[in-house]
């Protein structure tokens, strides 16, 4: 995982202010993330581990989760999903935050985990691997 704690704690911060738009880019497409949350979690592992020999967990990770309201996405996610697929992609997620008085644009990369669909909206549960300020 590469992932500037700095930049980290400042992205935080710039959420519970309610201040960043994000935006998530998948096939040649751009779809809004509202509801943003990112939170540092434990990963039920007892020790860092290749998880099924496709990817490291650590035993702590920087989760995020975030809305989608646009259903025509969820084809798009199918190979994108951590589990019993194993070549699963990353998601690229964009936002710029407001960081001492200068404006960052920040990409995020994450890995899916989990989604749940409502009628109206799918919720998507992520694992951070990358950010970085571009």
């Amino acid at each position: 995982m590469t992932v500037d704690e700095n930049l980290l704690k400042s992205l935080i911060d710039f959420i519970e202010l309610g201040s960043s738009q994000f935006t998530l880019h998948l096939k040649d497409n751009s779809y809004p993330l509202t509801q943003v949350l990112v939170t540092h979690s434990s990963i039920p592992v007892n020790e860092p581990t290749t998880r099924g020999g496709v990817y490291f967990s650590d035993k702590f990770a920087y989760k995020m989760k975030g809305v989608v309201t646009d259903l025509s996405i969820i084809p798009l996610l199918t190979k994108k999903m951590l589990g019993p697929n194993t070549e699963f992609g990353e998601l690229k997620i964009t936002t710029s935050i407001d960081d001492k008085e200068q404006t960052k644009n920040v990409e995020i990369s994450t890995n899916l985990t989990n989604s749940v669909q409502t009628p109206d909206s799918i919720e998507l549960s992520m694992i951070i691997v990358k950010l970085e300020s571009v």
